[in-house]
């Protein structure tokens, strides 16, 4: 099993306060339906499809957190299929915008060609800063790309 480790934020992005784990922002029958879909669609047991949920939210809502900023925030593609996970539960997806993003959908626009701009990696670091827990090992499968498309209203 990896260990959960917080990614070292640079100066950029000083971490204040406590580390916060995205679990605590979902509602516990919530979490458990989306751990069991992870499960059902990936080869991960329990622990994996935690670890992967928590970084899908943690991304998300660093994502509502900063929407507009366009900061071209990108997951990993492990981290993505958490957030895929998430987003395609619509009805539940829809009420976390209502709650973190002000009632704003933030939507998901992909893009087939991968990135080379280090975003990935400088997402972990935007999570972290944010307060958010952040698993690493989960990041560094595409440390220096990522799919997604930097926008006011999507990630």
């Amino acid at each position: 099993m990896a260990t959960t480790a917080v990614a070292p934020a640079p100066a950029a992005y000083p971490t204040t306060g406590p580390v916060r784990s995205a679990r605590g922002a979902v509602p516990a029958d919530l979490w458990d339906k989306q751990v069991g879909l992870l499960m059902r669609d990936y080869p991960y047991d329990s622990i994996m499809a935690a670890r992967v949920l928590d970084q899908g939210y943690a991304y998300l809502l660093t994502a509502m957190n900063h929407r507009g900023e366009k900061l071209g925030l990108a997951p990993s593609k492990l981290v993505d299929i958490g957030v895929h996970t998430i987003i395609l539960d619509t009805v539940a997806y829809a009420e976390l915008c209502e709650k973190f993003n002000g009632g704003e959908f933030l939507h998901h626009v992909p893009k087939v060609d991968f990135k080379n701009d280090g975003s990935v990696i400088k997402t972990a670091h935007i999570i972290a800063a944010d307060g958010w827990e952040v698993d690493l090992s989960l990041w560094a499968d595409a440390a220096e790309c990522g799919p997604c498309h930097p926008g006011n209203d999507s990630h």
